[in-house]
């Protein structure tokens, strides 16, 4: 970054009192949120106030606003709900319930709030800061309070974070519990495949969002559905028609069950409703079908928060009480937010009409609008949605005469069958060949390569590991023999889908091409390893299903702690020299160090550790969490930091240790793997098609400039495609990581919330920016 860098030690809130509420409907990961308020509060010195129950707890004062302290947000990052309480309140609608509610809040000198909750919660919060002043010389005059206290707290700032498994807010790509609501509905999809193949049934699922499909949307794309309904995007005139071929086309390919996903809010395009009951009712009664209703309900919202929900709603939760301290008279209320991989801070206001617009170009029938205006993360997953689920007929698709072959590379991550899936049908829409190779390039050199179908990746979205097999071999000693399968089966382009060997494999490629013409043809990457350690890319498919692996290994441990006061885990986690898994998974779960090789350590710091947790053995919450990366430093191992810590904690606290291992690179990928995963690889097949076309001359294809190798990758608000040959110069070869990491900026952020002093560069939060200039063509750090 050229800009100087800004810190936020130069922002007190002495003298400040700061209230956080939770109010609307509950979702997981508010507690995360309240959490990092409180912490972040207290941290810069300010006050902080819970406010129980709501406006209604503004409205009633008395016990439901108390002061709160560092130990009163132990605990709470992992359960879901709020642990404040929320209500509907009908009396904050009122000017008399606002009144008594300012007269609360002066009482105890509070004048910032930090609101959480969905867009009705803040708009009656808006409503109650343009009041404020009024409100404040109202009770002045019914001499409640001195004209005094109308000067000292004339202005009330408010920020508003967005709690909603709805995901249903303009502006912020994902809301706080979208994530968590997600992972509930794929283990209800997952389980019910299961016994729906036994019996070739056909299950309609219904699940929430009265006038938002976005979990429905994305819970399809992520499980495959045959069907899904949203309020957004009603079917065309005569749907029933075309869903009953549809169902009776898949069943006649051999597909023993069929999936129907209907949002609670479906409607047809003449704005009339689709239940889960009329969907049955018709399948029964077309086809015949063995059909079950699954109503998803409250299930939902319960649940421990995921991975990614706790870190935004950690990072929300910081960036609140930024923006509350730097916040004047002037600055409107604003919400922070989600856009691509970084916080940003939207006026309030501009965000509510533009949610009221949604609805209202659906009242309206201007169901494009109304796709357009939810935003681009919604806007692609529907097209994407809309690409992978419908085969169309042969007869129908272009013939290009190209051979694609897709292959893995490196280890397995979760979210590579989604990534090989989505390959496979989209470069068939393309009217490509597309050849699956068996085990990497070992399996390349030896022949191992066939040609793969639509059908033939059914079902693998919901799959962990790797179905193709993948193998860590790089192609520099087979390059004769690559070259050789090239030629007899004439592949056209290559798509690699893996880790960091996968990225030297294609430099190795592109660099035989001086010898082989075979390789002068389209290459690209898409990013896929546990470690998350591929330049060009902030996100790597497979990290975030590891890092909920560790999150839920780590609160498991956390509560075996519970029994046994006074003891301190130390936790391995892999990555190899990468620290994001340790890092990011000691903010997901509340970890009080994580030690990682990018920020070297010493004998020191791992003494002020150990002091730091003795004095944390004071308090009420006796137990410790420490994170330590596999290979942060060669002689501080996972035994020598655990014997140090039993040596030093003697007679105060005792520790155990564990090493995670393998488990983090199994399981069913999460949510956000399989969509990621889907989306970037389809976007990486059309990429190919784009190449074939600007490289075919005189009946072939000849490829062999840089920019026809590339790596697909997630840079901050963007999916960008970078040649391969340039990243060259932002890589660790030695180390295997790229030589600048994002998420290092959020290593303050886990300390700050362990109770630790340290300096957070606050560059990029503070700028206000407007909804309608957030980049359009941007992809999503959301899913």
């Amino acid at each position: 970054m050229d800009h100087q860098p800004k810190f936020f030690e130069n922002l007190s809130g002495a003298g400040k009192a700061i209230a956080v509420l939770t109010s609307g409907g509950d979702a997981q990961g508010m507690n995360a949120a309240v959490r990092a308020v409180v912490r972040m509060g207290i941290y810069v010195n300010a006050k902080v106030y819970f406010i129980y129950e709501g406006y209604q707890g503004m409205v009633d004062g008395g016990d439901n606003i108390v002061e709160v302290s560092w130990e009163s947000v132990s605990s709470i990052l992992q359960v879901g709900g709020t642990v404040i309480g929320s209500a509907r309140c009908k009396s904050f609608r009122t000017r008399e319930g606002r009144l008594q509610a300012a007269f609360n809040l002066v009482q105890r000198g509070i004048t910032n709030l930090c609101v959480i909750g969905g867009d009705g919660s803040l708009t009656g919060a808006n409503l109650f800061r343009e009041e404020w002043s009024g409100l404040l010389e109202e009770l002045a005059q019914k001499g409640k309070i001195d004209a005094e206290a109308v000067k000292k707290y004339a202005y009330l700032n408010i920020v508003g974070m967005v709690g909603s498994i709805d995901n249903d807010f303009c502006g912020t790509d994902m809301t706080i519990g979208t994530d968590s609501a997600l992972h509930r509905i794929i283990e209800v999809v997952d389980a019910i495949m299961t016994t729906a193949q036994s019996h070739q049934r056909t299950f309609v699922l219904e699940v929430m969002g009265r006038h938002c499909g976005y979990l429905a949307l994305v819970s399809a794309l992520a499980c495959g559905a045959d069907w899904v309904f949203i309020p957004e995007y009603p079917p065309e005139e005569g749907w029933e028609d075309t869903m009953c071929v549809k169902l009776s086309e898949n069943r006649a390919r051999k597909k023993r069950l069929n999936i129907i996903i209907v949002a609670e809010g479906a409607i047809d395009c003449h704005n009339k409703p689709i239940t889960s009951e009329k969907v049955k009712d018709l399948v029964v009664q077309r086809l015949g079908f063995d059909t079950r209703v699954t109503i998803l309900g409250h299930v939902q919202r319960g649940g421990t928060p995921s991975a990614f929900d706790r870190i935004l709603a950690s990072r929300m939760g910081v960036e609140a009480v930024l923006a509350l301290l730097e916040a004047t008279p002037d600055t409107p209320a604003c919400v922070v937010s989600l856009s691509g991989n970084q916080a940003v801070r939207l006026p309030l206001m501009e965000c509510v009409q533009m949610t009221q617009e949604v609805q209202k170009a659906m009242d309206e029938g201007r169901f494009l609008e109304a796709v357009r205006l939810r935003g681009r993360s919604f806007e692609n997953n529907l097209n994407t949605y809309k690409l992978l689920s419908h085969k169309r007929p042969d007869a129908e698709l272009p013939k290009t005469n190209f051979n694609v072959a897709v292959l893995n590379v490196g280890a397995p991550a979760a979210g590579m069958n989604a990534a090989v899936r989505a390959a496979v049908r989209v470069g068939m829409t393309e009217g490509h060949k597309i050849f699956a190779v068996i085990d990497g390039f070992e399996g390349f050199a030896r022949g191992k390569i066939k040609e793969i179908s639509w059908g033939d990746v059914g079902g693998w979205t919901g799959q962990g590991g790797s179905i193709l097999g993948t193998k860590r071999t790089l192609p520099a000693k087979y390059l004769e023999k690559i070259a050789d399968q090239m030629r007899t089966n004439n592949i056209n382009a290559l798509m690699v889908i893996g880790g960091f060997e996968a990225y030297l494999g294609l430099l190795e490629l592109s660099a035989a091409r001086e010898k082989y013409d075979e390789f002068c043809v389209p290459m690209v990457m898409v990013p896929a390893t546990v470690s998350n350690n591929v330049p060009g890319s902030d996100f790597s498919i497979g990290a975030d299903t590891a890092l909920n692996t560790i999150t839920d290994t780590c609160d498991r441990i956390k509560q075996s702690a519970s029994g046994t006061k006074r003891r301190v885990f130390i936790i391995e986690t892999m990555g190899g020299y990468c620290g994001y898994l340790a890092n990011m998974g000691a903010l997901a779960a509340g970890a009080d160090a994580a030690y990682i090789f990018e920020e070297q350590f010493d004998i020191r710091e791992l003494q002020a550790n150990v002091e730091h947790l003795t004095e944390k053995m004071k308090t009420s919450i006796q137990r410790g969490l420490v994170l330590r990366n596999e290979n942060c430093n060669e002689n501080y191992t996972t035994d020598f930091i655990y014997q140090l810590y039993s040596e030093e904690g003697k007679g105060v606290f005792d520790c155990r240790k564990n090493v995670l291992g393998h488990m983090q690179q199994g399981g069913a990928p999460s949510p956000f793997d399989r969509n990621f995963g889907t989306k970037i690889s389809a976007k990486a097949m059309q990429w190919i098609s784009k190449k074939l076309k600007e490289t075919y001359r005189k009946g072939k294809v000849f490829a062999n400039t840089d920019d026809s190798v590339c790596l697909l990758g997630m840079r901050r608000r963007n999916l960008v495609f970078q040649p391969v040959a340039e990243l060259k110069s932002e890589t660790d070869f030695v180390h295997r990581i790229p030589k600048e990491q994002w998420w290092l900026k959020l290593r303050p952020l886990m300390k700050i919330l362990a109770k630790y002093k340290t300096s957070y560069d606050v560059s990029d939060s503070g700028q206000l920016e407007h909804v309608a200039m957030l980049p359009k063509e941007a992809e999503t750090g959301a899913i």
